[in-house]
């Protein structure tokens, strides 16, 4: 490791004394942050739709791979002889090198078998085992800050509903989403709710995001549609302006910004990782999404970056092999990524499972062999100073943290 991380874990071990609901959200992504009494930062992002961690980290040494991913050999970027990063991860490399990016892999919630998005994401936000589904209302980031007595929120703008159970809770937490409004005459919704009337979900959701815009229309100045064409034009319209306002750089670089601060903690989510059909050209889309996110938190942090510890995590991972579409179908045990200047990275952390049939978690997905949130709570341990009773009993009810994988300088 490098003198830089060598002083950097000197500094940060010094400092440690003190003693995300709907699968997806297609218009809004809200961030959510909070101050407390530390120096170091926590970044959380939720990765909506299932996460392959399999084609994110690939074990393309193991022989079964091949075999179980037809072309994912193939323009692998190495890290550790074993395993390989996705290509479209490739501009993450030179944190790879420098330790600022590692993996945890082969790892799930305790959620088993039903893989509805919705209960996976509901169960990982709210760091619950299966003994308390259905109990716990509120989210595993809110019941930490919920038990440090210095923590207060910090003061934010938010447009929309901020609906992340990860945050929901009795503590105050500051919401912010990005300036998105659907400036639609009455007509024109109207005519959405037409186009949408067979598709429920998707209709009750965009008629839920035009009403929380805040905007009724009052187009001044303006000619107002007459026709079809024409409303369904400036729908369009509106949807870029919304795009535009969610992209992960939007919301990765007003994060930072306010971490550079007294906030310490910031959580917000990518989705797109749903990969049912033609994963080869889904994936990467979302992949990119992910790395755009983490070199914006990188470059906007600044020095603060080597304070930082960024944590992505999905609901479950997806099946081992490829399915008749050339995509993957839920599955159970996925990775983690893990960036940042205050992580020991260039590493993946695993009790690998193995690929064979046999190996396989009901001889379709990879095996999970360790609980996601025992290492979210060594992170939280070894950044804020927590108590581990606290973090096993009511941070994340129900939990055996066992052995130290020592992600943290």
């Amino acid at each position: 490791m490098t003198t830089r991380k060598q002083s950097r874990r000197s500094f940060l071990s010094n400092g440690l004394a003190l003693g995300c609901s709907l699968a997806a959200s297609p218009l809004l992504t809200p961030v959510t942050f909070a101050s407390a009494p530390w120096e170091n930062r926590l970044v959380v992002i939720i990765l909506r739709g299932g996460m392959d961690g399999l084609d994110v980290v690939r074990p393309y040494g193991a022989r079964e791979f091949a075999a179980l991913r037809t072309g994912s050999g193939k323009d692998v970027l190495d890290l550790d002889g074993y395993f390989a990063l996705h290509p479209s991860l490739a501009r993450l490399m030179p944190l790879w090198q420098a330790g600022d990016l590692g993996f945890v892999h082969a790892v799930s919630t305790p959620y088993r078998d039903k893989r509805s998005h919705f209960d996976g994401q509901d169960i990982l936000q709210a760091g619950i085992g299966l003994s308390a589904e259905g109990r716990v209302r509120d989210g595993w980031l809110n019941r930490l800050l919920q038990n440090v007595p210095e923590a207060e929120a910090e003061t934010a703008y938010a447009i929309g509903r901020a609906d992340m159970l990860l945050t929901r809770g009795k503590a105050r937490i500051s919401e912010w989403s990005p300036d998105a409004g659907l400036t639609l005459t009455p007509q024109a919704e109207l005519l959405l709710e037409q186009i949408m009337h067979d598709d429920p979900l998707f209709r009750d959701a965009a008629m839920e995001a035009i009403m929380l815009s805040g905007f009724e229309a009052e187009m001044a100045g303006e000619a107002q549609p007459t026709d079809s064409a024409e409303m369904m034009d400036a729908m369009k319209g509106t949807m870029r302006g919304v795009r535009k306002g969610n992209r992960p750089e939007s919301i990765a670089g007003f994060a930072a910004d306010r971490l550079r601060g007294d906030t310490r903690i910031a959580a917000f989510s990518l989705s797109g990782f749903d990969t049912h059909t033609n994963q080869t050209k889904t994936l990467p889309k979302a992949l990119d999404q992910l790395q755009t996110a983490i070199l914006t938190l990188k470059q906007g942090l600044g020095p603060v970056w080597d304070k930082t510890a960024v944590v992505a995590m999905t609901e479950f991972g997806r099946t081992a092999r490829l399915n008749g579409s050339a995509g993957t179908d839920h599955g159970t045990a996925g990775a983690m990524l893990l960036a940042g200047g205050a992580i020991r990275g260039g590493r993946v952390v695993t009790d690998w499972p193995g690929l064979s049939e046999a190996d396989l978690y009901m001889r379709r997905d990879l095996l999970p062999t360790r609980d996601l949130r025992a290492h979210t709570g060594w992170m939280l341990r070894q950044l804020f100073g927590l108590d581990s009773h606290l973090l096993e009993t009511t941070v994340f009810p129900d939990l055996d943290m066992g052995s130290n994988p020592g992600l943290i300088l």
